[in-house]
């Protein structure tokens, strides 16, 4: 597992999704309006729409296709929707926001290029 160096918090506006691509992996960041960070594959697990230009409303983002909602807890499609999408542990370090990456993550983001802060066995 790794924390990859993605984004600065200076640059996620509250209660706004940034586009963020680790090696080839398209993931989502999101700042919430009490300011705590949330990290989700930026794939809506209906027709792949991009989350990160959703409205963030709460703990939700709504896709901008087709008004799904998903926590952005758990990443997880509100019901009467089905679905979800890969949720990432996120953290801030010196005006720097990490998202982790577990092994599986890894291997699938071939390419991965961006400041590691730690890597465990």
């Amino acid at each position: 597992m790794a924390w990859i160096k993605v984004l600065r918090f200076s640059d996620v506006a509250p209660q706004t999704g940034r586009k963020v691509i680790v090696g080839n992996c398209h993931l989502a960041v999101f700042r919430l309006r009490d300011g705590t960070l949330r990290a989700i594959a930026n794939q809506c697990p209906h027709r792949q729409g991009s989350l990160a230009d959703g409205i963030v409303s709460g703990h939700h983002v709504y896709c901008p296709l087709h008004d799904w909602k998903i926590n952005l807890d758990n990443g997880c499609a509100e019901a009467p929707d089905q679905g979800e999408t890969s949720v990432f542990p996120v953290k801030v370090v010196e005006d720097n926001i990490y998202i982790e990456l577990d092994d599986m993550a890894l291997a699938m983001c071939t390419g991965v290029s961006q400041t590691v802060l730690s890597q465990s066995e």
